[in-house]
């Protein structure tokens, strides 16, 4: 998935923001002039950024409303036009850019390990389960062999999730 990132103001400047965003970030920047074409664009595209005109949020409420609820997974940079320079715009955008980065790279880490601990659950579950099917008397042999190779497995697979 490309990244890209929606700038939203009424601003005359309003391409220029959008092209020095694009040199200074390396990714697609598009401009909308108001809160409805906005999220129109919101709907029809992902995201990772959604730069937001305060100066709108302020005089069109009910449509910078709706625009916010279509943002999805896009991070909303709030901007006040009006007195921010070229330079700030960038460096918001790019500093708004890093953090998204670090709270999903965060995100990742965390699911990661949540999974982990319930695979170890189940697993521990499951060589718990064999190692009582093992000590049932007259088990046949065969099943006695296929129980082992559960058992085999599962503790290959707890050897795995420890490494990893």
């Amino acid at each position: 998935m490309k990244s890209m990132i929606l700038l939203t103001t009424p601003s005359a400047r309003g391409q220029q923001c959008a092209d020095s965003l694009q040199v200074a970030t390396g990714e697609e920047t598009h401009w909308a002039q108001n809160p409805q074409e906005a999220a129109t664009r919101l709907r029809e595209q992902t995201y990772t950024a959604a730069v937001i005109d305060q100066f709108l949020l302020e005089t069109e409420p009910e449509e910078g409303e709706q625009m916010i609820e279509h943002l999805g997974t896009a991070f909303p940079v709030y901007i006040n036009f009006a007195v921010t320079g070229m330079d700030r715009l960038v460096r918001e955008v790019q500093s708004a850019l890093h953090r998204r980065m670090r709270e999903e790279s965060a995100a990742r880490r965390a699911v990661a390990s949540q999974m982990r601990s319930a695979m170890c659950e189940t697993l521990t579950a499951l060589l718990l389960s064999c190692e009582l099917a093992l000590s049932v008397p007259g088990v046949p042999d065969a099943a006695l062999q296929k129980i082992r190779d559960i058992n085999n497995l599962g503790r290959e697979l707890r050897i795995q999730l420890q490494v990893s």
